[in-house]
């Protein structure tokens, strides 16, 4: 801060430099916008490993394109993806509602709806306990998935809509709250939610009688089934069955942690030895004011349609050495059990309306993979994202089923690539465009390029279509997309050498590829190369690679400024860390001092991009040009607020052609 001299002395003072550099921004962000059988729902995440994208959006399906091209992408170098999962026209969010109570009368408490549409939500289990509970309107509530181990538990949730921790807010809050359930209130004047499991008092261990054995019944509520000598009747199920909770002379352990492992395991026991009750275990766990919680819950290979889950538990208090192990556990009697709650099978104990999860059978189609820009939806979606450099859209080359040589009826790639291509061109971001399953020679590849609506700077687009192994089928080869090798092989290209290197040539090999739909010859490859088709070849040793380095502007014909890649993506690199670095001069003063950091700051800036070898030429000079003074803004542009900065480079394009002259000398005398 400034110092002001109030007496003889030596004072120190910090002045700024004025220096602000200007931080080049990632290059290798690859968006994914297209089906997957899980996940947010038209919300681009990121994911930065194959891994997470399964543990986000449920791995290789054999219905999404995407998650091939996903896969593709991080075996072939990439770091980080923006994946926005579009489903299914006809799909559906599981379902489950829960009742304030047991009985009779009981209210909506709370409608848990699983975070998006697919059958995966029918995997969610959900346990409701009032475990240390402050009030009669606080919960607490756990979700587990199944399918992927993923569990989540919130304390201290509340029915009242009055309260801080309200369950519905709490639930619902994007950074605090659920991955797995979205919340919805239940009906006015509801208490909270049933609490699962039979609960128990405080376990009277002191009262053990050491003459008698100790026993309880297990009765198991399942659905009835036709009584085998009355077909115009039902009977139960499954039977009740007897639990020898303490032999004679036995004791309690001496942990209510022991009692309830001790319990857990004979009732299972017993249950295991049932007839018609394979399927059902129960979870006995220790409460917090030391006594018993005991929940059922189903084998998940047992169709959970068909297995109800609650139970009831009473005493034996028969005769003579026969004592009442209800009682001595604080489970008092006769208790009904509402289980685990599940979006799944008929209504359960304390629970309400149940909706279960599907996926659908209709994949999205071209309105659903463009969206909406006013509700952020399909490609839209990305407008909420910070950067991405390349967009893949593998879905809308999608192949019909039963038929792998033509375009899924319900797609129109051109208008999915014109709506993407726009986009890109506002985000500064390339768009890899995939030949559709037809385009499977080279008179179709003509064709199809000359007939490509998206002719742009912003474009590439690559042929043939790949061959890899798809772990959905045994890892038998399919026929995909190229975008997602793609994006892998310029994210790991521009990691290694830098985005100013054309990501083609014989260190631009294709991991992960078995093979090419059309092995291109060398004249094939010219005829398309020069309309701006990118062509993947295979070489003896070499193996499969990208062979070709052209955007869709690069027809020679065109004579674009724009005809290489490297050159539009180090253009796009730069324009987008000079708006990024430069924002802290707005609303500074418009005169010299500005415009001498901005010349300063973007000089370093080039100065740093030529020693790294971006650009051609010997000399800085040769190099790249920044001016920002009084010929580049005006006075007429100081009244108008405008300052402008001119930033110019010397692009190095890629060595095509290279040829090599070979000349023999004949008849030369000996010096």
């Amino acid at each position: 801060m400034p110092v002001t001299p109030s007496y003889p002395g030596v004072y120190i003072e910090e002045v700024p430099s004025g220096v602000r550099p200007v931080i080049g921004v990632a290059t290798g962000v690859a968006a994914f916008v297209g089906y997957t059988r899980t996940g947010p729902e038209h919300r681009a995440v990121r994911v930065n490993s194959f891994g997470e994208f399964e543990r986000r959006f449920g791995g290789v399906d054999r219905d999404s394109e995407l998650s091939l091209a996903v896969r593709q992408f991080f075996g072939n170098g990439g770091s980080a993806a923006l994946v926005v999962r579009v489903p299914r026209a006809d799909a559906r969010a599981a379902s489950v509602t829960l009742l304030d109570k047991v009985g009779s009368s009981p209210k909506l408490a709370l409608v848990l709806d699983a975070a998006s549409t697919g059958q995966w939500g029918s995997n969610l289990l959900i346990d409701v306990d009032h475990d240390g509970a402050p009030d009669a309107k606080s919960f607490n509530l756990s979700v587990y998935d199944a399918a992927t181990g993923t569990a989540e538990r919130f304390t201290g949730l509340s029915a009242d809509p009055t309260s801080a921790t309200y369950a519905v807010t709490l639930l619902n809050d994007p950074d605090r709250g659920s991955s797995l359930v979205r919340a919805r209130a239940g009906a006015s004047g509801a208490g909270r939610p049933a609490g699962s499991g039979t609960v128990g008092t405080a376990i009277n261990a002191p009262t053990v009688d050491a003459a008698k054995k100790y026993r309880l019944t297990v009765q198991p509520d399942r659905p009835t089934k036709p009584d085998p000598s009355d077909a115009t009747k039902t009977v139960p199920a499954v039977s009740p069955v007897t639990v020898t909770v303490l032999e004679k002379g036995e004791r309690l352990p001496s942990s209510p942690a022991g009692v309830a492992a001790l319990l857990q395991r004979k009732i299972n026991t017993a249950l295991g030895g049932a007839d018609g009750a394979a399927g059902l275990q129960v979870r006995v766990l220790p409460t917090a004011d030391g006594g018993l919680r005991i929940l059922g819950d189903v084998d998940p290979m047992v169709a959970p349609a068909a297995v109800d889950a609650a139970f009831t538990i009473a005493g034996v208090t028969a005769a003579g050495d026969v004592a009442d192990g209800a009682a001595l556990l604080g489970l008092g009697g006769s208790t009904a059990n509402v289980g685990r709650y599940t979006p799944v099978g008929a209504k359960r104990l304390g629970q309400g309306d149940v909706v279960s999860g599907t996926d659908g059978t209709t994949l999205p189609g071209t309105a659903a993979l463009i969206g909406s820009e006013a509700a952020y939806s399909g490609i839209y979606a990305l407008l909420r994202t910070d950067l991405f450099n390349m967009l893949c859209i593998p879905d809308a080359t999608r192949a019909k089923q039963g038929d792998p040589t033509s375009v899924d009826s319900g797609l129109d790639p051109e208008a999915v690539w014109a709506a993407a291509y726009e986009l890109c061109e506002r985000r500064r971001a390339v768009l890899l465009v995939d030949p559709p399953p037809g385009v499977d020679d080279p008179d179709r590849a003509l064709d199809w390029i000359n007939q490509l609506g998206v002719k742009g700077s912003n474009a590439v687009a690559h042929f043939p279509r790949l061959r890899i192994p798809d772990p959905a089928d045994g890892f038998q080869p399919r026929t995909v997309a190229p975008s997602g090798t793609l994006a892998g092989l310029y994210a790991r290209q521009d990691a290694e050498r830098g985005v100013w290197k054309a990501p083609a040539g014989t260190e631009a090999q294709l991991r992960g590829v078995t093979s090419l739909v059309y092995p291109l010859t060398d004249a094939e490859n010219g005829v398309l190369n020069r309309l701006g088709l990118n062509c993947l070849r295979t070489f003896p040793v070499i193996g499969t690679v990208n062979w070709g380095a052209r955007t869709t502007a690069g027809a020679d014909v065109l004579a674009s400024q724009w005809k290489y890649t490297p050159v539009r993506r180090l253009a796009l690199y730069i324009e987008e860390s000079v708006f990024r670095g430069t924002q802290w001069a707005v609303f500074e003063p418009n005169d010299e001092p500005l415009w001498s950091q901005l010349r300063l700051n973007l000089t370093s800036f080039m100065q740093d991009l030529f020693r790294k070898g971006a650009f051609a030429g010997r000399t800085p000079r040769e190099a790249y040009l920044v001016r920002c003074d009084a010929e580049t803004t005006t006075s007429d542009d100081r009244d108008r607020g405008v300052v402008n900065v001119v930033v110019g480079f010397a692009p190095l394009k890629p060595a095509e052609f290279v040829i090599v002259r070979i000349q023999q000398l004949a008849g030369q005398s000996p010096s």
